[in-house]
């Protein structure tokens, strides 16, 4: 496939122009012309970058690429970065928000689908837009359950639970990353645990206070989900091979 074709499709079905973002979503390095492989990881980092490069790949599509608001310049370990990616041929496109908040294969949305939630439905905002996923468990769990199940769903332990709400859950809200910031908005839409990935110190007291159950599944964890369902999605409608690297960062 021809590498601005994938380009053109990604920026459409992400709508990489229309979410407001301190990322530089898109093409942030160019590659080969012809994609065979797609390689998937979290970060833009020399180990993906040298791992996509072993699997054949001739694009690394990222959650968190190289390029954000401030301009940088191309020395240490930047150029390091860049030269291995000019080196090995290998395309950089980077989905940061647009990957979170995609209604069908953000992560967002990927968690709710692997917990089983029902009735989701898009919960707090960011800048004007919907930040998370809300829905309702199949059946009431325990805070204890929810844990393994969200465990089961990562495969891999959660990082820490805070139980400041009902013994009982009903219904989950979702917001991947580093988004313990947002637990007031949880608490607003009357979800009975929140599921974000990496702890903050600022938003334990507010937790506490509003009476909410938090799960931290894990910054780097939570943010694998939009990746592999991006990648399932482009293998089955273009045929492409694509490969997901994991390269856990214990965040």
């Amino acid at each position: 496939m021809r590498r601005d074709e994938l380009v053109e499709y990604l920026d459409d079905l992400l709508q990489i122009e229309a979410i407001e973002d301190t990322s530089n979503n898109g093409l942030q390095v160019e590659g080969a012309a012809e994609i065979r492989r797609l390689a998937f990881a979290v970060d833009a980092s020399l180990a993906a970058f040298d791992g996509a490069r072993a699997a054949g790949a001739q694009m690394l599509l990222v959650h968190h690429g190289l390029f954000w608001s401030k301009p940088l310049m191309v020395t240490g370990l930047h150029r390091r970065r860049l030269g291995l990616l000019v080196a090995a041929d290998l395309s950089l496109y980077a989905a940061h928000l647009p990957l979170d908040f995609h209604p069908e294969l953000g992560n967002n949305a990927t968690l709710a689908r692997w917990l089983g939630l029902a009735g989701v439905e898009p919960f707090g905002q960011y800048k004007g837009q919907p930040a998370g996923y809300a829905g309702r468990l199949p059946e009431p769990l325990s805070l204890e359950a929810l844990v393994s199940r969200v465990e089961a769903s990562l495969g891999e332990p959660v990082s820490q639970v805070w139980s400041f709400g009902k013994s009982t859950v009903e219904t989950v809200g979702i917001i991947s990353g580093g988004a313990a910031r947002f637990v007031d908005q949880a608490a607003a839409a009357g979800v009975d645990a929140y599921l974000t990935g990496e702890t903050s110190h600022g938003a334990f007291h507010d937790a506490q206070e509003l009476g909410m159950n938090v799960i931290f599944g894990g910054h780097y964890a939570t943010e694998t989900a939009g990746l592999k369902a991006l990648a399932e999605h482009l293998a089955t409608h273009f045929g492409l091979e694509t490969v997901f690297l994991d390269l856990p960062t214990g965040a």
